[in-house]
């Protein structure tokens, strides 16, 4: 790699769980662009990955913390600032939800079970952020992202409460992007990604659906976890400083369509 937009940056990446996962993804674009970074997840998810390998292959460590506890979070950031110093980039790569684990009806869903999707999914978010920022942990210039989906302004029925959940975490990133860029010149933003072939995504109901329909309609087709990791890349270096707040669609030109005409043209045929 000729051009290193990470050269000397340092971070957390919340979220790789295997190599199908977007935040592996960005990890191995993150070295590769000379970023060092700490790799972190749930002690549960750890137990489910291979992120040893990753952080092999990154030259770095893993440090279990779960996004849900504050403990675990200012654990995780007092390791990093002492092993860095302050931070240039963090990445919130984390969703998980019961309910839709469970194939349980948006109509009929368990409350106990959504509190704790909301948690996971996206309150952790704030918890990652409040941590960060209390600590004083993260350069002035610094880049924080979640990913997100576009089911949080448009209703996909199998999605079930995680639509909820995108919708607060893209919520969470204007609100506290306000201070984080105001107070400390931190910039945060959210990025909204094609339906993706992840572990996470492909537990989704109906995700073939989602999936061959958004391609169908992108003029670029899917944005691959691959193109999302290099956004990532970009986001996190110094060429976006002055982007902050923002719901940024990173999907082949997917939230702007309406129809085409390669899909008018299918739905004719079937009527035939």
């Amino acid at each position: 790699m000729s051009l290193q937009l990470l050269k000397g940056k340092k971070g957390i990446i919340f979220g790789a769980l295997d190599e199908s996962s977007i935040a592996w993804k960005v990890a191995e674009k993150a070295f590769e662009h000379g970023a060092e970074f700490i790799l972190t997840n749930a002690p549960v998810a750890l137990r489910m990955g291979e992120i040893n390998k990753l952080a092999e292959k990154c030259n770095t460590e893993v440090v279990p913390a779960d996004a849900t506890s504050m403990e675990d979070l200012k654990n995780l950031f007092e390791i990093a600032t002492a092993k860095y110093g302050k931070l240039d980039f963090v990445l919130h790569s984390i969703g998980m939800s019961i309910n839709v684990r469970k194939k349980q009806e948006y109509t009929d869903l368990n409350h106990e079970w959504m509190l704790k999707t909301m948690d996971i999914s996206a309150i952790s978010f704030h918890r990652v952020m409040q941590t960060a920022y209390k600590m004083d942990a993260l350069k002035d210039g610094a880049s924080v992202l979640a990913l997100t989906y576009i089911a949080a302004q448009r209703t996909f029925p199998g999605y079930g409460e995680m639509a909820e959940a995108k919708a607060m975490l893209e919520s969470f990133a204007r609100s506290f992007g306000y201070h984080y860029g105001k107070n400390k010149k931190v910039r945060v933003n959210t990025i909204s990604q094609s339906p993706t072939a992840t572990t996470a995504g492909s537990g989704v109901n109906g995700f073939d659906v989602f999936f061959n329909y958004a391609d169908k309609l992108s003029p670029l087709g899917n944005a691959s976890a691959d193109s999302c990791a290099d956004y990532c890349v970009v986001m996190f270096s110094d060429l976006t400083r002055m982007v902050t707040m923002q719901n940024l669609f990173h999907d082949g030109g997917y939230s702007s369509i309406g129809l085409t005409e390669a899909f008018i043209d299918e739905m004719e045929n079937r009527n035939k």
